[in-house]
Formats: structure tokens, sequence, C-alpha cells
């Protein structure tokens, strides 16, 4: 690599993030990060695939026009990114192409069939030329993705993946039309349709993950609101959009609202619900003192924070941060299909073009070379090659997705079949998220009956896991009169002439001893009965024993990181006989994952929340529930659906049999070139026969791929 040549080590360097059009490969992130480290004043260029992200850290001299100059230089078009639009949707573009490829390819194939079945003189040119008005406006339109990136790149000297398969389908749509012009016998224009269709379907799924890594990050940041009402000298509330609030400010956040910056409370009592960071899905209380999150959400009473952090500096922020990080590791995984299309394009029309040169050399025509090179490009097409991966993803997913799991990234399942380590969050993933009251209520029917009237008063979480619970033995409320609620403390009525109360135990009953009860907690008190302490614990899945025995029945190492306290996660982890990790916040779930993908291991993060969103993103699979937050989905290469977590080792058993299909489909690819290039390249196979043979190795491909349809049991 290239050092920066004339960076002075006192220069004062400044970083520009730049979103470059044009990516294709790691040939294309080589090219434009060490062409950027070649010129002065740039420190350090950086490129994530995923995002189409550059990163660049300068010298304070250059401004963003003379960046935007240097990577057009090198053959990509950038923009800024405070200035660019929406993230331009090329997923549509492509899906257009795509659908335009193979309408088209159906239609030649169809025409082709009555040209292999021995048509001939004036009836087979009609189909041959019929073929063509087909074929040659659906290339020229579906083709532009791969001929405007060749240009580009011919243009600056340089070659990228899309050069040979420009020129492949060129030559052979030439000879076609030449073959049809003079009447010729054979014409090839369902080959190369037929190579577009599966070129766009691999280049289709992936720009859609491009825009789904992009996608996480930005629903992970609008979980901050927009603006937020801050406090002036004179008491005056105004609305402030959130990117201009500074430290030092005070803003009032109304019961209900989510928090938008970071900050100390200054005034006001009230619980706050700070699963987004902790995972923890029962609501914490809040007093003046204590440290509020942008993200949360201020659940029963109004409070005045004093501003600490805002915008791009709150921890919320900070979470985005580590998955765009996350995003770039996980960016430089090489598929399998991009490494065999940089090596195997190029070597295959060299090969035909050798065959060419060979056969001129021989004493043979033009006419004959070229019709034995552009059958040795038939029969060398890497349909069967390309579909050896792809095919068996979709049929695993389908699968898969019978038995409730949703794979939103097929690459994922060669990654699962590889994991040998398993984390998984508690909160929500192996527990439900949902409180159960689990001791504490009363045994009297009649107070059972006043305690789900004050339930059903209050909108509180604990109100509403009492009421759920209480309705689902079939208890009635009472019939209570008076009924208030205050903020922040609990609800009360008068029923028959006495008190009940439920709530926090200082206003519930004043001067009661301290449960000794750990967790979540509240009180209920009917006088003249004694105060009841009503503990709460999150319900664990039906099946998280079985699920975790199977996991290890898989030869894997599997434990629980999660932000609750270490005596509730201790005791799942005792209980399913794995080993907990306590009190984890997003970035010691992001490093706990980090470290082990460094010391080789290859992690499966199983996880529901904006708190996992990093560890998601940093682990080589990421998997979470459909219940999880939007960004914990979108994170995730993979979610399962309903209450069970047998869902996580039946997609690792069917990742691993996928797999096992995909290599079987690799020798079978690879076995037919073997066998078939030969023959092309000694003049034995006629286009025709190559066609033939190539869509007969395609077949050859699915048909063991259709295996997999049993594969998630």
């Amino acid at each position: 690599m290239n050092a920066p040549a004339t960076l002075a080590p006192a220069a004062e360097l400044v970083g520009t993030d730049l979103i470059v059009d044009g990516l294709r490969c790691a040939g294309c992130i080589a090219k434009l990060e060490h062409g950027l480290l070649a010129q002065a004043r740039v420190a350090e260029a950086r490129v994530n695939f995923t995002t189409r992200r550059l990163r660049i850290l300068h010298d304070a001299s250059l401004d963003a026009d003379a960046l935007i100059a240097d990577v057009a230089a090198l053959g990509f078009e950038a923009h800024v990114l405070a200035q660019a639009a929406a993230p331009d949707r090329e997923s549509r573009r492509l899906a257009r192409a795509l659908a335009v490829a193979a309408f088209a390819a159906m239609n030649v194939m169809l025409l082709s069939v009555s040209v292999w079945s021995g048509a001939d003189g004036a009836t087979r040119a009609l189909f041959h030329w019929l073929s063509a008005l087909i074929a040659l406006p659906a290339i020229a339109y579906a083709g532009r993705p791969f001929f405007d990136s060749a240009w580009r790149a011919l243009r600056q000297g340089r070659t990228n993946m899309d050069v040979p398969i420009s020129i492949g389908i060129t030559l052979t749509c030439a000879m076609s039309l030449y073959e049809t012009a003079v009447q010729g016998p054979h014409a090839y224009f369902d080959g190369a349709v037929m190579l577009i269709a599966f070129l766009l379907g691999g280049r289709l799924l992936d720009s859609v993950m491009r825009e789904r890594a992009q996608d996480g990050v930005a629903a992970l940041l609008r979980k901050l609101p927009d603006d937020v009402r801050v406090l002036g000298g004179d008491g005056e509330v105004r609305s402030v959009p959130t990117a201009e609030v500074r430290p030092g400010m005070r803003v009032l956040v109304p019961a209900g609202d989510r928090i938008g910056v970071d900050g100390q409370v200054e005034a006001g009592i009230s619980d706050v619900d700070r699963s987004i960071v902790t995972g923890e899905s029962a609501p914490e209380p809040i007093a003046p003192g204590g440290t509020v999150l942008a993200g949360t959400i201020n659940l029963t009473s109004p409070l005045t924070v004093r501003v600490t952090a805002a915008a791009a500096d709150t921890v919320l922020a900070d979470i985005a941060r580590l998955m765009e990080a996350a995003g770039q590791s996980k960016s430089r995984y090489v598929r399998i299909a991009d490494r065999a299309s940089r090596l195997y394009a190029p070597a295959v029309h060299l090969l035909a073009a050798l065959s060419c040169t060979g056969w001129l050399l021989a004493g043979a025509g033009w006419h004959a070379a070229l019709l034995t090179a552009v059958a040795v490009l038939i029969i060398t097409c890497p349909c069967a090659l390309g579909l050896a991966v792809p095919v068996a993803q979709v049929v695993a997913s389908g699968a898969l997705m019978r038995r409730g799991v949703l794979v939103r990234d097929g690459a994922a399942l060669e990654k699962l079949a590889a994991v040998d380590t398993v984390l998984l969050d508690k909160t929500g993933t192996v527990t439900l998220g949902q409180l159960i009251p689990v001791s504490g209520l009363p045994e009297d029917a009649a107070a059972r009956r006043v305690l789900l009237a004050l339930a059903l008063g209050t909108r509180h979480p604990h109100a509403r896991a009492i009421a759920r619970a209480l309705e689902a033995e079939g208890v009635v409320p009472a019939l209570i009169s008076e009924l208030r609620e205050l903020v922040g403390s609990g609800v009360e009525a008068i029923v028959e002439g006495r008190r009940a109360a439920l709530g926090r135990v200082e206003w519930v009953a004043p001067g009661a001893a301290a449960a000794a009860a750990t967790g979540p907690r509240t009180w209920f008190a009917f006088d003249p009965a004694a105060p009841a302490c009503i503990a709460f614990s999150d319900a664990v899945r039906i099946d998280a024993a079985p699920a975790v025995a199977r996991l290890r029945a898989l030869g894997l190492d599997v434990q629980f990181v999660s932000g609750d306290a270490g005596a509730v996660v201790q005791s799942l982890a005792t209980r399913l006989g794995v080993q907990g990790h306590a009190e984890m916040s997003p970035a010691d779930k992001y490093d706990a994952v980090a470290r082990a993908e460094a010391a080789g291991r290859r992690v499966l993060m199983v996880g529901d929340g904006v708190n996992d969103g990093p560890a998601l993103k940093c682990a080589s699979v990421g998997m979470a529930p459909s219940a999880a937050s939007d960004v914990g989905r979108q994170a995730a290469d993979i979610v399962f659906f309903g209450d069970w977590l047998m869902p996580v080792p039946v997609a690792i058993a069917a990742a691993r049999r996928t797999m096992r299909v995909v290599r079987q489909n690799f020798a079978l690819a690879i076995g037919y070139n073997l066998l078939a290039v030969p023959l092309a390249i000694a003049g034995q196979v006629t286009p025709l026969v190559a066609a033939l043979a190539m869509s007969g190795s395609s077949i050859l491909v699915v048909g063991n791929a259709l295996r997999l349809r049993g594969a998630a049991r």
C-alpha cells in the first residue's frame, strides 16, 4: 500500500464522508483506497462496501470538491454525505432490468425450442429474427448495469469484472446477428439473455443487502425525536430541533414522550423505559439527580432534564456508529460468487480467445474459429456455477420459512453453517420480554377483584402485567369509586369505605419495610390488610431448555449476554446450564462479539433490542425474534417468528445441510466444465449442443438443490 507522500506529522487532519457510486467488487475498493492514499495530504481512506460510504482523513487544506475530483479521476462518482439525497434505490433499477431480461429469456427460449426441434429454412430464419427482435432490445436495456460499469472502467484505463461480461455478451450477440443475417443454422440470443438474467439476479441480491444495512442504522436514528421542548430562563417553553440542542440547556419531557437528549434529571419523579439501551423490559424509576439517555421513553410523569449530550454525541448515536463499524468489518467478507466471478470470467474469455487463435493458426477460417470461440463461451457460461449457491439458499430459505424462520440474507446460511459460538440475549430472546407476576398476588378473592380494578385504571407496565394475569384466571374487577392516579406514585380508590392502593412502596404503605425481592416489583394495599409486595419476572420461552440443549448437541458454545442484573441472569443461566454475563451495555456486547471473532470464533448473536444492534451487526450472523425492535430486525440476517426458541438450532442444522449441497453443486458445475470445455475447444461441440449442455448443467444443479426442501427438520 502506498503511504501518503507529503502529509506533515503536525498537519491538522479532518474527516470527510462521501457516498460513492459504481463499487462492484473488492477490486473496486482496493483501487479506490490505494489510489486516494497515494495522493498527497490524505492520511486514511476507508470504504464501507455495504453502505457505499467512503471515509477520508485528510489535511484541512483539502476541501470536499477536491476529494470528489480525486475520486472521479479513479473512475468513480461521489457525493458529499451531508448533501446527498436519500439513498439511491439501485435495487429498483436492477429489479426492472431483471424483469425485462427474465421475460425476454422465457420468450426466446420458447422460440429456440422450435429451432432445436428441427425447424429449418425460412421457418428457422423467422424464429432467429424474432429472437433477435426480442433479445437485442432487452439486452441493451437490461445489460446497462454491466455495460456502463465496464465503460467507466475502460475509460480510466482499468478493468473490473463487468468488462469480460460485457465483451462476452457483445460477442455472442454479434455472432448471433451475423448467423441470422446469413441464415446460418445457429443463433445464441437465448444464452446471452439468460446470462444477463442470472447475473442481474445476483447483483439484485447484493444491492438489497446494502440498502438493508443503511435502513438498519436509519431506523436506529429515527428513535430520536425531531425536536425537543427547551425551557428558557423566563420559564418559556419553545420547540427546538434536536440537532440544535446544546449541552447545558434545560428540556421538558412530558409523560409518554421519547427523550431526545442525554442528561441529568433536575425535577420530577417518573418511570423510564430504558429497554432501547439495556434490553430490560421493566421500567426503571428516575428521580432528581438520575441520568436519562436519548431514545428512552418517559412513562409516567413530566421531567425537567439538564442536557449533557445531544444529537451525534448521545449514547444512541454511539450505538449507531458501532453498528456502522460492524457493517464495515463484515463488508470484508468476500462472497463465493464474487470470488468466482473475479477469477472465473476473465479465465473463460481468455480461453475463448485462445481457442479462436488456435483454430486460426491451424488453418480454419474466421467463421469456424469464431464459432468455436462462441461455443466455448456458451458452454463455459458460469450459470451452473452461479446457481450453485443461490438456488440452494432459495430452497433452504423456503423450507425454513415454512418453519417460521425468515432468512433476510441468503449468504447468512453460509456463515451460519460455520458458527461455533452462540451468544443469546436474555430479555426478549430467551424470555418473551413480557412481565408476569410471580409472587405477592393476594389469595383473598375480594382483594384480587379490587387489585384487578386498580390495575385496569392505569397503563403502567406493572399494572398491565397484573391485569393480564388476573383476567387469565377469570377474575372480575370490583366496583370502585373515587379512582385517582397520582403520576409517578400509583393509583388508589375507595372500596366499601376502605382505601386500596397500587404503586410505589413509599406511597402505598409509608414506613413499610423494604422488600427482600430483587428485580421489578410493586406494592398493593387494601386496608386493613398488610401491604403486599408483588414481584415480577420475565416469561421464559416454553422450549428454551430443549433449544439450548440442542444447540449444545450441535457442538456449539452457548452463552448469555444481558443487560439485566447479575442475580437474574445467573439464575436463568444455571437453570439452562450455560454461562451468563450480566449488566452488559451495548458496547460491552459489541466488544464480546468482536473479541470472539478476533480470536477466530464464528459467532451467532441472537438478540431483540436496539441495545443488541451493534453486536448483531458485528457477529458473523445476527438473528432476532419477530417481536424485536425494528432496529433489531434490520440489523439481523435472520428473523424467527412465534414464542419458540427452537428455530435457532433448526436454522443452524439447515444451514449446515445447505452448505453440504452447495459443495456438491460446485463439484457438479466444475466437473461439467472439466468434461465439456476440452470438447468445445477441440471443435467437437456445436453452439447448439453447448447451449443444451449449459442448460443441462444448470438443471442438474437445481435438481440437487431441491433436496433441501426438507432441510428445516
